[in-house]
């Protein structure tokens, strides 16, 4: 599966840079050996300079070798240089696919599942709900009024002068449909819950401090500093509405 293939990524990439690192180490022991030497020749005389130490171990075959031209030498460094980008090279691009593969997961597991986004919409029968009926819904985890206005309802709620209100909407801002009205049932002052066709103006009231809403879900009275707020919501056709 996935993580057999992660980690045969990881091991070539690790490889390579093993590679990679006993190359720089084999250079690094060769400079060390010399390093002393060098310094040797520059204290004494060169005649009472000792032979160089044998590092031929430390060297791959193909420096062992003697050419006969520069032609062949300059080959032979080419051919090498070719193999060093070429372990560096296909060690980027297996780091790069494990980071993606990595990244993936990872954005997978941010996504949202499908019970999640089920509850993201909520679809309403329109039909089950009668004229003046107000019915309480739950959408993520809020209760959700729809409210199937009567033509008295609707001529009360767009008869009011909108100067007069704390919050200024006209009911048209407000509804999609004159017969339908959608809103959170949470109080804007603490939260509560209001109680349907209830309070002054046959809308909404909130026993808790008194805030009363009109028809259209509009605050009138009360110490709530806002409208019951709309929630996004489409008709998808005279019998059916989506939320959310």
């Amino acid at each position: 599966g996935k993580v057999s293939f992660i980690c045969c990524c990881v091991k070539m990439a690790a490889f390579t840079l093993r590679t990679l690192s006993s190359r720089l180490l084999s250079a690094s022991r060769t400079q060390s050996l010399l390093a002393p030497r060098v310094g040797c020749m520059s204290a004494r005389n060169i005649g009472e300079v000792s032979s160089f130490p044998d590092v031929s171990n430390y060297k791959r075959d193909a420096a062992m070798k003697s050419f006969s031209s520069e032609d062949e030498k300059e080959e032979n460094d080419v051919s090498r240089r070719a193999f060093t980008y070429a372990l560096v090279a296909s060690g980027g691009v297996v780091g790069a696919h494990v980071a993606k593969i990595v990244v993936n997961d990872f954005l997978d597991t941010m996504s949202m599942s499908a019970d999640v986004r089920a509850m993201a919409q909520l679809e309403v029968e329109l039909d089950a709900i009668e004229e003046g009926k107000n019915v309480v819904l739950k959408w993520q985890g809020k209760p959700l009024f729809v409210r199937h206005r009567t033509p008295a309802e609707i001529e009360a709620a767009k008869s009011v002068d909108i100067s007069t209100l704390v919050d200024k909407q006209s009911d048209d801002e407000r509804v999609q449909q004159d017969k339908w009205l959608v809103v959170l049932g949470i109080c804007t002052h603490l939260g509560c819950v209001p109680l349907s066709h209830s309070g002054n103006y046959g809308g909404y009231f909130c026993p808790c401090h008194g805030s009363h809403y009109d028809t259209s879900g509009r605050i009138r009275k009360g110490p709530a500093p806002l409208n019951l707020e709309i929630p996004p919501y489409k008709f998808t056709s005279d019998s059916m509405m989506v939320v959310g």
